[in-house]
């Protein structure tokens, strides 16, 4: 890789495409490039562009980011995709740093990385260690419940908020009712469950941010398993993350309610552990902003990663 790797973006006019150029334009280390307006529907040209850079970030719909993909022929060509076509693929790295000891240095070495999608990035960084820790049973039946900004639905609900008819947008809408939106796939494999969770997605009337909940029922797990166990063992294993933090239980007790936009502008995630022992139940939740540690962000945090390995 030459000293100033060329990094190309495909797909920069969505939201996660242009918070990628915002957060890498001006810098030294790279040489940024993305196709002009009359360009981007060429195949052709979108071949050459992506045959000709050091890394690739695609930023594009499922079926584009496949097609971006075939299309590779130079075998040094390396690729981040921000779809979600590549997040189940076992020949991928999937792109969440701190989901163990060992997945940076993945990473860095990678020659496909997979971005996690915004819910995923805070389920998995919720379950995993407490499944990997078995203080969470592998098959237990989980319930996710996440509250996105609206951004989360693309340049489509952008549009429905913020453009003429924003008004008449609602203030609050819960999706996906047919149980078959396209996340527990990818949470049930990185979290290393045996089932399919139970998803429950929203978009509220904000703009980025989630707030993403999972209660758990502490007569369902190992004896000894409460709130502090389960609290300690996510402080133990985010110890050394720069962007994920884990409250005390202290800090969590004090909280009276959680606000979804309290980390927008950062790429970092705040974890969270909250009880009720007189009634045995424990609530898991993950603060983040969707476009920055659920996309752009975490994005530019895999680039990094890569842009290490000479």
């Amino acid at each position: 890789m030459s000293s100033t790797p060329l990094v190309f973006i495909d797909g920069d006019q969505g939201t996660t495409g242009l918070l990628i150029h915002e957060r890498l334009q001006g810098r030294s280390d790279l040489t940024l490039f993305t196709l002009p307006a009359a360009e981007r529907k060429n195949p052709q040209r979108r071949a050459e562009a992506i045959n000709a850079c050091d890394i690739a970030i695609l930023c594009l719909p499922d079926a584009a980011a496949r097609e971006a993909v075939a299309a590779i022929t130079n075998p040094n060509v390396r690729v981040i995709d921000a779809s979600s076509a590549h997040r189940t693929q076992p020949d991928w790295t999937y792109g969440f740093p701190e989901m163990s000891p060992d997945q940076a240095e993945r990473i860095a070495n990678a020659h496909r990385v997979s971005n996690p999608g915004c819910y995923p990035t805070g389920a998995i960084g919720l379950l995993r260690p407490l499944m990997q820790a078995k203080l969470i049973p592998a098959d237990y039946p989980l319930s996710i419940h996440a509250v996105s900004g609206y951004s989360g639905g693309g340049r489509a609900s952008v549009e429905a908020h913020e453009g003429p008819a924003g008004n008449n947008a609602p203030a609050f809408q819960v999706y996906g009712l047919s149980l078959a939106h396209k996340h527990p796939p990818e949470i049930q494999r990185h979290a290393g469950l045996t089932h399919r969770p139970f998803f429950v997605p929203a978009y509220g009337a904000f703009r980025q941010g989630i707030v993403l909940t999972v209660p758990l029922e502490l007569r369902l797990l190992a004896p000894g398993v409460d709130a502090k166990a389960l609290q300690a063992c996510l402080a133990q294993h985010y110890a050394d993350a720069k962007h994920v933090q884990v409250s005390s239980l202290a800090e969590s007790s004090a909280l009276k309610h959680l606000d979804p936009q309290a980390l927008n502008g950062t790429n970092d995630m705040r974890l969270s552990v909250f009880s009720n022992e007189e009634n045995g139940q424990v609530l898991l939740s993950a603060v983040f902003d969707n476009l920055g540690k659920g996309a752009s962000g975490a994005a530019v945090q895999n680039l990094d990663l890569m842009l290490t390995r000479k």
